[in-house]
């Protein structure tokens, strides 16, 4: 019996680890848009979102199954427990993606100062996602840990894009639309920075039994 409930245990970890690299690639979708400064890429977003969301399903029901059906000890009801609360972070960095890919599917061509910013929050974000992922397979209190700290770097790329389009705005006025559409990428990135850091605080729950941040404090 508890072979196989080892069993069901690793095929959740591939199931998260296969919805983390979703999520990874739903929000890599935004660098190559803007580099590129093409919204053509973006279409890939929607049947990503849907797959995420069909990912979440089946842990969701896999994670029950878990818990109806066997008699985890302490350690596993943690584990499991810390699965059910990771994947609605997890669909929701994949929604906030998809938000992205929408705006971008709008967004003129044109460049902006703040546009490498941006690629440099993206890609900053997206690492964030894959490392709390990887922190809960691996039980790696420390890269927990790291993904928290590198939540400071996320809110600092955001702090840098909103002073370049203030700039923007300031210096040609016409810009103001794009500007906004701009920034609101940029929050979106925050919060999937964020939910990152709401994993890796779940994982650390699932080895240690103690969640160090307030559940008021979540993000939702």
């Amino acid at each position: 019996m508890r072979n196989y409930f080892d069993e069901q245990l690793a095929l959740l970890n591939t199931e998260l680890i296969e919805m983390g690299a979703l999520c990874e690639d739903i929000i890599a979708i935004t660098p190559r848009a803007l580099e590129a400064g093409s919204a053509s890429t973006v279409k890939k977003a929607t049947p990503i979102d849907a797959e995420i969301r069909r990912k979440e399903r089946d842990i969701e029901g896999l994670c029950l199954k878990l818990l109806l059906q066997q008699q985890p000890v302490a350690k596993d009801l943690r584990q499991i427990s810390a699965a059910l609360k990771m994947v609605t972070d997890m669909e929701r960095i994949g929604d906030q993606a998809a938000d992205v890919a929408e705006i971008l599917s709008f967004l003129s061509e044109s460049r902006s100062e703040a546009t490498p910013i941006l690629i440099g929050m993206a890609k900053a974000a997206m690492k964030m996602v894959t490392e709390s992922v990887d922190a809960f397979v691996k039980r790696d209190i420390m890269l927990a840990e790291k993904v928290v700290a590198d939540d400071d770097a996320v809110d600092g790329y955001f702090i840098a894009v909103k002073h370049s389009l203030i700039d923007e705005i300031a210096k040609t006025s016409e810009q103001g639309e794009h500007a906004l559409d701009l920034l609101m990428i940029a929050k979106y990135f925050e919060r999937i920075g964020d939910h990152a850091v709401n994993i890796a605080h779940w994982v650390i729950f699932s080895i240690t039994g103690e969640h160090r941040r307030e559940h008021n404090d979540l993000v939702r």
